[in-house]
């Protein structure tokens, strides 16, 4: 098979960054500049698209649409989708059949667990300085693919045009030339490690999940712009009055007025800051009402009306919401623009009427109804997203399915009877950690209060997490002891021996295949492995999932970990960083990555059926997914028979969801 890497220069009147790749082609201006190609080893070269006298070449064209010749790119998703705009594949059948022709060296990377970024990939595979990405890239795409502010020094012009800069404009090609060098490059190293063939297809549907997008409500997001601007005014005007500062947004200047007011020394303001001061309640009716407007005014979550009324195309859908192997350890999916895997809850129950005041922009009936405004408008940003006309929403979410995975992993046969039964693992966990029958934890009963612990121990343990997992989870919040939480710890790792001997299980065999280079098989046929390629000195730890998936750890090396014990070590991005240095991980560290990356193919195999029977799935939220479809076509309990079907690779897992139909989004 030939291959063909291409990169593309282009301009576009939208900004890409707030209102994605969909948007920003769709742009009446929109206009591919460069074309940069290597047909197999073969030298790059660039068509320079801004000229009357060049376009792609038929010859290249040919290449372009022969099914024989594989395309690749950098975030591949970016050249079909600008591709097929200039080919004028829009609204025809070839734009997903040529997608499967396209093949991503940004997925091959994450696949590998190295970062996203052209960039930040070269860095992590120690390219040289020659094979990598040209560092004047930046100021060159500034000056020649977004539009520019007109000056009397450039003539008022709004663009920037070749003729202007022509020295430039060359080393923009030398730059789209080089880009080429390094993803073809890149492929090559990581030739040896190939993406496997059911992950290319779902990257497939995943691109065609993100080109059909999912509709807004725009009276809605216009009605809670207008609302958000009324009242944060009406704020600001009263915690003016109330202060007397000049801005009272300023954490200096308030700050500084509540130490004054108050006499104490204010460590801070954030939000867990604001609610722990209006928890104490300082006595002071001016002080609470300031530090309950700055917690109003600080709903950040508010400000996703504004990314969606950015990001909303003309046809009142928002486009590329989900980015695949976004979670680069598990491979799981990672919101991007409006972040709906961060959605806020709604707990109001009139949504329905909260929606037509918002609609309607009438802030006093929303004041009169539920007060606080911005909170109302939080928890609304769900029922934004709509069906198409004369469709539905039948949204089905798989319940409990990490706790699923972990006793199915482990072999825990009491926890796998809950989930075949009644599946109330909250009370079933308290039970068996307290030695009370299940039938007295129940609501009104003083056993009932152990149902709590049975819950927080749930969400914090599974995964090797002691007391300050349960704090992290909130544990103290829910009204527990900090002295009881040891106690808490041992009994749910007493309950459930299996999923501790698995946490061991997986760091021993970690431990092992280090030290003798021989993969170790555990439970459901997970095997653990090293894994190098001589010619480039690619070297990974891998686990090969029961789906024939791997999760990849680059660079893995044995070290003492902070407790003075070996521990696998690797190079990854850091969850709290972001950036590509040196990591540590252990037993139940592992045990998360592979429960998670389980419960991620679960999914991945409920859209590919889903897809497989003409089902239009708009989102998917964790482990929820969010079908747009006709009346008739297919119910909620259709849809969650179908995401608790068994699984070929995964035999005895008991899966189970639960959903609802509706006009409009919402947590069920």
């Amino acid at each position: 098979m030939e291959h063909i890497s291409i990169d593309i220069e282009t301009y576009s009147s939208v900004d890409i960054k707030k209102s994605g790749l969909y948007k920003y082609v769709q742009s009446p201006d929109f206009q591919i500049l460069l074309f940069a190609y290597k047909v197999d080893d073969g030298p790059v070269q660039i068509i320079d698209l801004t000229t009357t006298k060049y376009n792609i070449p038929p010859e290249v064209t040919a290449l372009m649409f022969d099914k024989s010749v594989a395309k690749h790119a950098y975030n591949a998703t970016f050249e079909w989708y600008c591709l097929s705009k200039y080919f004028g594949l829009f609204g025809s059948d070839w734009l997903y059949k040529w997608l499967e022709q396209w093949h991503c060296t940004m997925l091959q990377g994450a696949y590998l667990g190295y970062p996203m970024g052209l960039d930040a990939l070269g860095t992590a595979l120690n390219l040289p300085q020659n094979k990598r990405k040209m560092s004047a890239g930046k100021a060159l795409i500034n000056y020649f693919c977004k539009p520019c502010k007109p000056t009397k020094s450039n003539g008022g012009r709004t663009r920037n045009m070749p003729h202007h800069e022509p020295e430039k404009w060359d080393l923009f090609k030398q730059y789209c030339m080089q880009d080429v060098v390094t993803e073809n490059t890149i492929l090559n190293m990581m030739s040896a490690f190939p993406v496997p063939n059911d992950i290319q297809k779902q990257w497939e549907l995943d691109a065609r999940i993100n080109a059909n997008g999912v509709k807004l409500d725009r009276e809605l997001i216009d009605g809670a712009l207008y609302c958000n601007n009324v009242i944060t005014n009406e704020l600001m005007d009263q915690a003016v009055q109330l202060t007397g500062l000049e801005n009272p947004k300023s954490v200096s200047q308030l700050k500084k007025w509540l130490e004054d007011e108050t006499g104490e020394e204010i460590s801070g303001l954030s939000k867990s800051k604001v609610q722990d001061l209006l928890d104490k309640d300082l006595k002071q009716e001016n002080v609470n009402r300031v530090l309950a407007i700055r917690q109003e005014l600080g709903k950040s979550s508010v400000s996703k009306y504004t990314t969606m009324d950015k990001c909303i195309c003309d046809d009142d859908r928002a486009r590329g919401l989900l980015q695949f192997y976004g979670a680069n350890r598990t491979g799981r999916w990672a919101g991007r623009f409006v972040q709906v895997q961060n959605l806020p809850r709604n707990y109001i129950g009139t949504l329905d009427l909260a929606r037509k005041y918002i609609r309607e922009k009438n802030v006093a009936a929303l004041k009169l109804l539920y007060g606080n405004v911005p909170d109302t408008l939080s928890q609304l940003i769900r029922t934004a997203f709509i069906p198409s006309t004369g469709n539905k929403f039948v949204v089905a979410d798989f319940s409990a399915i990490e706790a699923r995975v972990i006793a199915w992993l482990a072999g825990e046969q009491w926890r796998l009877d809950v989930f075949n039964t009644h599946g109330k693992i909250y009370e079933a966990s308290a039970s068996s950690m307290f030695g009370v029958p299940m039938a007295k934890i129940k609501k009104g009963t003083p056993e009932y209060s152990l149902r709590a612990k049975g819950k927080v121990a749930e969400l914090a343990l599974g995964y090797q997490g002691a007391a300050g997992a349960l704090m992290a989870m909130g544990a103290l919040k829910m009204g527990l002891n900090e002295d009881e939480l040891p106690d808490i710890v041992n009994r749910w790792r007493k309950a459930n021996p299996r999923i501790k001997d698995l946490w061991y299980t997986c760091e021993s065999a970690a431990l092992e295949v280090m030290r003798t280079g021989t993969p170790v098989g555990i439970n459901k046929g997970i095997i653990f492995a090293r894994e190098f390629d001589v010619t480039t000195g690619l070297d990974f730890f891998t686990v090969a999932l029961p789906s024939g998936r791997k999760l990849y750890y680059p660079y893995p090396y044995l070290a003492e970990n902070d407790f003075g014990k070996d521990a696998l070590h690797y190079y990854g991005v850091g969850q709290q960083s972001k950036k590509w240095s040196k990591q540590s991980t252990y037993g139940g560290k592992l045990t998360e990555n592979i429960v998670q990356a389980i419960a991620r193919d679960c999914l991945a195999e409920t859209l590919k059926r889903l897809d497989y029977i003409g089902l239009q799935v708009v989102m998917h939220v964790h482990d929820e997914v969010i079908i747009d479809c006709p009346e008739g076509s297919i119910s909620t309990e259709e849809a969650c028979k179908i995401m608790g079907e068994p699984i070929e690779w995964a035999e005895g897992l008991p899966l189970k969801a639960a959903g609802f139909e509706g006009d409009y989004y919402m947590k069920d």
